[in-house]
């Protein structure tokens, strides 16, 4: 049997499935469930070799159920955003995220680690373990004085973004709307500012997926590491104000950096409406926009599993081999398509997490 191509993950939401199921987590993590889009036995048998796992503090329930996929079944929809939270009301749910983090590590030592640098990262895959990288998608578990910043980093925190799509101390999300465009709101606050520099001095990267337009512009002109949004797809090809504009492709591009394929149905039809069984063409007609302009250095995979509803053609993390493979019916070269999957994101690492 021909192994599986390795692939790399910009993008998961299992600590956050993880930390909500009334699964036990051990069943979760080791078992053999099938539950969710992935556990450690599925990426193990379909080539996961290392991804960005989330750490996703939820909004506060205020009583009333909300089906946000009932809302974004026909468009156009415009989705109220959850209000600010603030640090001593989220740094909790972030710690426990963490610490499944670190425990995940724990008890499957031969099988994954918990890497803080891009050579701990070749080092882990080298030795056929999953390189796992602590993201946090959204940075409420940070308050303003930025101490907390360091102590996640402890953590082995090394990939955030400002915001998820609420409005953060930091800056402001944009909107789940279709059709929407992502220039919607101010940019980054003088906290946000600050942020953004004390992750490059850290080493942090700095994640711009769900971030608007203002607050991308911020984010270009103060960072100097590589531009990266791990989990957007094209605005040309969906008008979803999640995905980026042929602008923001360009400051991508410009500064070396990366965009991860977002396999969420909503930011891949044209239509943006969910239809959990359209194939692969749509996530093929957003790779091919994404290469002709960034370049094929600079794409990759975000998936977005456990936090996103995707097609059935991939299913789980089990499909992935099978999305390489339509890339290369699609006519994408052996090459390419080892890129796509796996060294570009590698390549991104080098060029932005410190030893």
């Amino acid at each position: 049997m021909t192994a599986p191509l390795p692939y790399f993950d910009g993008h998961n939401d299992f600590l956050l499935r993880l930390m909500t199921s009334k699964t036990p987590r051990e069943d979760l993590w080791l078992g053999d469930t099938g539950q969710g889009h992935m556990d450690l036995k599925r990426m193990k048998e379909t080539g996961f070799v290392g991804g960005f796992f989330a750490m996703f503090v939820p909004p506060i329930s205020t009583g009333e159920a909300t089906d946000f996929m009932a809302l974004m079944a026909s468009t156009p929809y415009d989705l109220p955003l959850p209000p600010l939270m603030t640090h001593d009301i989220s740094q909790a749910t972030a710690l426990t995220m963490a610490g499944l983090m670190h425990w995940m590590a724990r008890t499957a030592p031969d099988d994954f680690t918990l890497c803080r640098s891009a050579t701990e990262i070749r080092s882990s895959i080298d030795g056929g373990r999953i390189a796992g990288v602590l993201h946090m998608e959204g940075a409420e578990a940070i308050g303003p004085d930025l101490d907390a910043l360091y102590l996640f980093h402890d953590m082995g925190l090394r990939s955030l973004g400002p915001v998820w799509s609420r409005p953060t101390i930091f800056g402001h999300g944009v909107p789940m709307r279709y059709p929407g465009d992502p220039d919607s709101g101010a940019g980054l606050t003088e906290a946000g500012k600050d942020l953004v520099r004390l992750c490059n001095e850290l080493g942090i990267m700095i994640d711009l997926s769900h971030l608007n337009a203002k607050g991308v512009d911020d984010v270009a002109a103060l960072s100097d590491a590589p531009l990266v949004a791990t989990h957007s797809n094209a605005h040309a090809v969906c008008a979803s104000a999640r995905n980026l504009t042929d602008r923001q492709l360009g400051q991508i591009r410009d500064t070396g950096g990366m965009v991860g394929l977002n396999f969420a149905t909503f930011f891949l039809a044209e239509d943006g409406v969910s239809d959990t069984g359209m194939g692969f063409d749509p996530m093929l007609r957003h790779l091919d926009y994404l290469l002709d302009k960034l370049g094929e250095d600079h794409v990759g995979l975000g998936s977005d599993f456990d936090g996103a509803v995707i097609p059935d053609a991939v299913g789980d993390v089990t499909g992935v081999p099978a999305l390489l493979q339509a890339m290369a019916d699609h006519g994408y070269g052996e090459d390419l398509v080892a890129k796509l999957a796996c060294t570009n994101w590698l390549a991104c690492l080098d060029r932005t997490l410190k030893d």
